[in-house]
């Protein structure tokens, strides 16, 4: 099946209007609109809503999405397995990642796989625990980072154990401790990461049935490091996250102690050719001793 209309149907969404996905793609916005009368057409279906604000799906393109992913996606792996074939690396990776992977670790993984790989266009998507669960199950990335236990549907390759420790303000009255126990936590402010982000604290207090007096909550990891920072209350974060971020609060362990488990997911079968070989650099890249 051809898929050029469908591409470009794709971009306009991810774009949100005619006009910047025509300027991306190099075509006329005419050119773009008589592409999708044309599919719409064909199908038989409404499939965008045009209003001041650019385009939005109707609920016969949300409908279909999941497939019109599964064909772009399909078409994707067939055009890279080929180019591999012909001793080429062309084609597209697309990486879902949380913070503290797309600070610490892709930059220096990025930068080694473009050295060998010139000619994949990479595409990085950041956000938090639910929101790369979701484009793995969506097909809008290739490949994830994750923490296990995971809800997707996806292979997975574990790659560290990252201990989760305690934040607090330098002056707060627990600050002189060496370790802090976990029950310390109950009553004292806290801010924490979205519920739908918060897996990791949330499992670790759950454990000792600690309830935590949440005052503040975000989806932004760096802006409840600004909060501790700033004597508001007290978090939970892991040790990746903190790397070079000490010199304005106290971070001690926590007693119990606490983990998360970084994994890479893939698509349980029909991984494309660069998202194989993109975990094999992540793999020689953690090897280092990261």
């Amino acid at each position: 099946m051809e898929t050029q209309k469908y591409e470009v149907l794709m971009r306009v969404l991810e774009c949100g209007s005619l006009s910047a996905a025509a300027e991306e793609l190099g075509y006329t916005q005419s050119g773009v609109s008589r592409i999708l009368r044309s599919l719409e057409e064909e199908l038989g279906l409404s499939l965008l809503r045009r209003n001041k604000g650019g385009v939005t799906p109707t609920e016969n393109l949300k409908r279909l999405l999941p497939a019109i992913r599964g064909l772009l996606n399909d078409g994707e792996r067939i055009r890279q397995t080929v180019s591999s074939l012909r001793g080429l690396h062309e084609g597209r990776l697309r990486i879902g990642a949380f913070t503290s992977v797309s600070v610490h670790w892709l930059p220096q993984i990025i930068k080694a796989y473009e050295n060998d790989f010139p000619e994949i266009e990479i595409t990085i998507l950041g956000g938090d625990y639910h929101d790369v669960e979701l484009w793995l199950s969506e097909g809008t990335i290739d490949i994830g980072f994750v923490t296990l236990p995971s809800n997707a549907n996806c292979r997975f390759i574990p790659l560290k154990e990252d201990r989760l420790l305690a934040v607090l303000p330098p002056d707060h009255r627990y600050a002189g401790l060496e370790k802090l126990p976990v029950t310390r936590i109950a009553g004292e402010p806290f801010i924490s990461l979205l519920e739908s982000s918060d897996h990791d604290t949330r499992k670790a207090l759950d454990t000792y049935g600690i309830k935590p007096n949440v005052r503040f909550s975000s989806k932004d990891d760096y802006a409840i490091l600004a909060m501790v920072e700033n004597g508001l209350g007290m978090t939970i974060m892991p040790e990746l996250l903190l790397e070079g971020r000490r010199d304005k609060v106290r971070v001690m362990e926590l007693v119990p102690g606490a983990r998360r488990t970084i994994a890479l997911a893939l698509p349980g079968v029909g991984a494309t050719p660069a998202a194989e070989n993109f975990s094999e650099y992540v793999l020689a890249f953690l090897k280092q001793g990261v």
